[in-house]
């Protein structure tokens, strides 16, 4: 039977909130359109980025801005600020956020189903994994004491939270006197690896460090799949200050400001097949 189905905004099939936003979503044969309200100060990552659990969005977007401004910043760092009347096709790994005093209003004829929603229990999702350790921390708690020890690793804390902030870091645990992170980019992972080791030696400790990029499941505060455990297994092959990066991870940051110096084949527990590592460095101008 032919017919006509007639749907409104005002009447959604699903709202889905957040901070400092809504979007209603209606579901038209096939399709699931969205109109995403923002008010000013909102930004996909400060007020989404903690639902969804990646480092950017990685939804595909294709819409119309229909009022207010708003500013998209792609992986790469390029900029583009859409008006009223902006007809857009928004490729995934990007940041947004809304541009003066007016609420953004727009509608999104593609990406928004499961969009702003956490992930499901074991879906998997691209990042790049950072593995971080502390090389001999029980000799050095002998060494300073339990109080010092525990007052020196407060410090060290504070240092790799300040810089996975500044490169977008996403926190998943502690791994004991060491770290589980997350990126979006190899490059701010690799990054953020190397000034976490510059930090921990003003400190007098020492780190080591391992990078690769992977699809992982996400989990209830934790990540599982293979790409965390060579992640592992690359940081335990490290030697006291160094970040060991997978070939991966390497080939995703080339043209960086880092030099990757080759590191051999090597074995890994509970991996099958050698693999190529690098140790990343500072590039020298």
């Amino acid at each position: 039977m032919v017919g006509i189905s007639v749907k409104r905004f005002t009447e959604p099939d699903e709202r889905v909130t957040y901070e400092l936003g809504y979007t209603d979503n209606v579901t038209v044969g096939p399709m699931t359109v969205g109109r995403e309200v923002e008010e000013p100060g909102w930004r996909w990552s400060t007020h989404v980025r903690p639902i969804a659990g990646t480092e950017r969005c990685e939804f595909h977007h294709i819409g119309m801005q229909v009022s207010g401004r708003i500013m998209v910043e792609t992986r790469d760092g390029e900029q583009v600020e859409l008006r009223a009347g902006d007809l857009y096709d928004m490729a995934p790994g990007h940041d947004a956020w809304v541009v003066g005093d007016e609420p953004s209003v727009s509608i999104n004829f593609q990406g928004i189903a499961g969009w702003a929603k956490a992930p499901d229990e074991g879906e998997r999702v691209l990042a790049t994994v950072l593995f971080t350790d502390i090389v001999g921390s029980t000799e050095a708690a002998e060494r300073h004491g339990d109080r010092a020890w525990k007052r020196l690793l407060g410090t060290h804390h504070e240092d790799v939270r300040r810089l996975l902030e500044s490169h977008r870091g996403r926190e998943i645990k502690m791994t004991g006197d060491g770290f589980l992170v997350t990126f979006d980019s190899p490059g701010r992972a690799i990054a953020c690896a190397m000034r976490i080791c510059q930090a921990a030696r003003t400190l007098g400790i020492e780190i080591r460090a391992g990078v690769h990029t992977g699809e992982v499941e996400v989990t209830e505060h934790d990540l599982r799949g293979v790409a965390v455990h060579l992640a592992s297994r690359i940081m335990d092959a490290a030697e006291p200050g160094e970040v060991l990066v997978s070939v991966t991870s390497r080939e995703l940051a080339s043209g960086g400001e880092v030099e990757f110096v080759d590191r051999g084949v090597h074995e890994l527990k509970g991996i099958s097949g050698p693999r190529q590592l690098y140790e990343a460095r500072p590039a020298i101008r």
